[in-house]
């Protein structure tokens, strides 16, 4: 596929971040949350994947953008909106919860944020989700203020995150469980970070609230990283569907629920609290899927998914479409998401693909790969 340049504009955002990561060699841009998020950095995704995997990295995730909801009605809103029980939630921890709309179909898959009683962020994916929510506040005559945060994430990922980050903000920081968040102190000002990110590899997203004291920071890590062979990063394709991160935009979208996409601890059906499309997927969920994301392994060298990919059976029947793809090193083969049609969700169906005019053999495979 021929590439071409994005044109910056006030519609499509830097971040805080853009002019030290194009000093620091980034090579390519997505379009994410109307912001230029960094896809590529020198060398080739195979020997980015291996440091992920091995070092440490720092990402520009200020696309990752927060809306914060807060007054008195903040937690019905919140609830309102997300098909998890978010009614035992602990002020200092995140909770991964998918927003739903009346007709159960996926707005986004944030990451949730207690801040406090009556206040919340919401860590987008890829999708407006601040009209949803005051569209809802408006029509249920909710107290409540919506808006987006002034607050730009810079996340550190790989399994040396941990001794850069205790050398610069002491041992506290190895305290933080897994979706935990806290303060902590640097150059004068005050960081929220949460023990996070979108990796399986481990690491930790700073929320910048104030730019000045946030660049400093991310300016030590690099002044001193050296000794950890850090580098600039961004999420990397081959490691996050090695892991099965879903990706929202890619493998679901608001025409998936979130029960076909696998999300069902997140789905809070048998609870007491109330929230959009709660009454539909108890239906879906009785009268079973028709859908459902799953793995697949494709007898290929490479491919780049860019639109809809047919996956064809021996009778040539469509049983699903490839969502997410890349060539895999540790499988030595392509391994993929896809959305997978009643009856063929079994992990021994096989099919054949078009790559570029060629065709492919593949199987089905459960999620995750690893």
């Amino acid at each position: 596929m021929k590439n071409y340049f994005v044109s910056k504009s006030r519609r499509l955002r830097g971040t805080p971040y853009t002019s030290r990561i194009e000093n620091q060699g980034v090579t390519a841009y997505t379009i994410y949350n109307h912001m230029l998020l960094p896809t590529r950095f020198g060398g080739s995704l195979d020997d980015l994947y291996q440091h992920l995997k091995d070092h440490v990295q720092v990402w520009d995730a200020a696309v990752q953008r927060q809306v914060e909801v807060s007054g008195k009605d903040s937690t019905k809103l919140v609830q309102l909106m997300c098909c998890r029980d978010l009614s035992k939630a602990k002020i200092g921890r995140c909770y991964y919860a998918p927003i739903i709309d009346d007709k159960a179909n996926l707005i986004n898959d944030p990451v949730i944020l207690k801040l406090a009683d009556d206040r919340w962020w919401i860590s987008l994916s890829d999708s407006d989700v601040e009209l949803f929510a005051k569209g809802l506040a408006i029509g249920n005559n909710f107290d409540v203020n919506i808006f987006e945060a002034k607050v730009d994430i810079f996340s550190v990922q790989g399994p040396k995150s941990f001794k850069l980050m205790e050398k610069v903000l002491g041992p506290k920081i190895l305290d933080l469980k897994f979706f935990g968040f806290d303060y902590f102190e640097f150059g004068g000002a005050k960081h929220l970070i949460a023990r996070s990110g979108w990796s399986k590899q481990g690491g930790f997203e700073v929320y910048v609230e104030n730019t000045e004291a946030g660049l400093a920071l991310y300016d030590k890590l690099f002044e001193v990283g050296d000794e950890f062979n850090l580098k600039p990063g961004c999420p990397n394709l081959i490691e996050r569907l090695e892991s099965s991160l879903l990706s929202y935009g890619n493998d679901m979208d608001i025409g998936d629920n979130p029960l076909e996409c696998g999300l069902d601890k997140y789905v809070s059906l048998d609870s007491n609290v109330n929230f959009l499309g709660k009454e539909i997927l108890k239906k879906i969920k009785s009268e079973g899927l028709k859908k459902k994301l799953m793995g697949v392994k494709i007898n290929a060298k490479e491919i780049s998914v860019t639109g809809s990919m047919s996956l064809i059976d021996e009778n040539n029947k469509l049983i699903g479409e490839l969502r997410s793809g890349c060539y895999n090193p540790m499988f030595q083969k392509v391994i993929g998401i896809a959305m997978i049609n009643k009856p063929y969700f079994d992990k021994s169906q096989s099919f054949k693909i078009d790559i570029n005019g060629h065709t492919f053999d593949g199987k089905v495979c459960d999620l995750p790969f690893i």
